[in-house]
């Protein structure tokens, strides 16, 4: 039987995240082997900071934990009933497992952009087929009768051509960011979790209703998947997870925020609760804010110098902290704390007092600027320069 009003499957939904964790954990190694045996390589380029050769590829090992946890929660009382009242978890496995498998073609064969983004397109119709598509959102105009706001409520075009970008462009936004060990993977688990916490806050707010349960499952069985890669993946690493888990953790992501905010209880709103009402949008954009960022610099940074906005170069945030001076593992624990502060941030605004956790965000986001600069005052200050 499923929760009764008020309870959480809280436990369950830890042990799925743990059960991902250990299942990517486990057969990483197994995918590493596989990757070296195919050639599965990734040489060291000129844009590249590793310098020797390393196997990629690691996305199937996050794909597997992934569909490991997602099998476990099917087979628990708790949470099984989730897949009866809606095809969402369903339908994000089986779309993480294209993406996937394209990705680890491209791993090994180097896929061109162009194939590699009707796979993107293709992806996403598979989410919108199932079901996991916007439905409706708030927007602050088009109030009646002294109220603030309404809701727009989408068709099934405007909803599918709505959910088609937004898969491209977190897929592609988390495929940029992938340039230090332990980057892609660390904004994964921050991401998801932080999905996870909204998810779960829909989740009580709805009483328990199981049809609140996907996003919540999604963003669970990710973020554990992201946690157990990052012991092969954290500087120096033994194995990059390539573009088969670059994209297929932005599909993941846009599946499971897509999924919350068709669950959002607009109707339980007022006026004061504007950033609420717009939660489902806030959190996504917080918690890809910084490959968000990074895709966006690059996009125009490419085509004012009249390349592809594909075209790869060695000027991405990571980039840039390196050549503040930080180390390979400074610059990505400084990212991993941007993108936490934004995206947990984000997600306490939606639960708790707003004053004071924009309050927390602005000290932390101050705290963080501070360390970021730090080496760039030091070589300020140092004699001779």
């Amino acid at each position: 039987m499923p929760p009764t009003s008020g309870l959480l499957p809280i436990r369950e939904y830890i042990l799925v995240a743990l059960t991902a964790t250990a299942v990517t954990y486990l057969l990483t190694g197994v995918v590493r082997r596989v990757a070296i045996r195919v050639g599965a390589i990734a040489n060291p380029r000129a844009r590249d900071v590793h310098v020797a050769p390393i196997p990629r590829m690691g996305g199937v090992g996050i794909y597997l934990g992934v569909a490991g946890a997602m099998g476990l929660a099917h087979q628990l009382p708790a949470l099984s009933h989730g897949f009866d009242a809606s095809f969402d978890s369903v339908g994000v496995l089986l779309a993480a497992g294209v993406i996937s498998l394209i990705g680890a073609l491209d791993d090994r064969f180097e896929l061109d952009a162009w194939t590699k983004l009707a796979g993107q397109v293709m992806c996403a119709g598979i989410l919108v087929i199932f079901g996991v598509q916007w439905v409706s959102f708030w927007v602050p105009w088009g109030g009646t009768g002294g109220s603030f706001g309404s809701v727009l409520v989408l068709d099934k075009n405007q909803g599918a051509l709505l959910t088609v970008v937004m898969v491209v462009v977190m897929v592609n936004a988390m495929n940029f960011v992938d340039g230090l060990d332990g980057l892609a993977g660390g904004l994964g688990f921050i991401a998801a979790a932080a999905t996870c916490a909204f998810s779960l806050g829909l989740l009580d707010s709805s009483g328990g209703d199981v049809g609140t349960y996907p996003p919540a499952l999604i963003a669970a069985t990710l973020a554990g998947a992201c946690l157990g890669f990052l012991p092969y993946n954290f500087q120096p690493a033994k194995i990059f997870m390539g573009d088969s888990g670059s994209m297929m953790i932005g599909l993941v992501l846009a599946g499971a925020t897509t999924s919350a905010s068709g669950r959002v209880p607009y109707t339980q709103f007022s006026a004061k609760d504007a950033i609420a009402l717009l939660s489902p949008l806030v959190v996504v954009a917080a918690v890809l804010f910084v490959p968000m960022l990074d895709l966006i610099m690059a996009v125009v940074r490419r085509t004012r110098r009249g390349e592809s906005p594909f075209a790869a170069d060695k000027m991405h945030l990571h980039h840039r902290l390196l050549e503040i001076g930080h180390s390979q593992r400074r610059a990505v624990l400084l990212i991993y704390l941007w993108a936490g502060i934004l995206a947990f941030g984000a997600v306490s605004v939606t639960l708790f007092d707003d004053a004071a956790a924009l309050w927390i965000i602005g000290i932390g986001l101050v705290f963080a600027a501070v360390v970021s600069i730090v080496p760039r005052l030091r070589s300020r200050n140092q004699p001779g320069t």
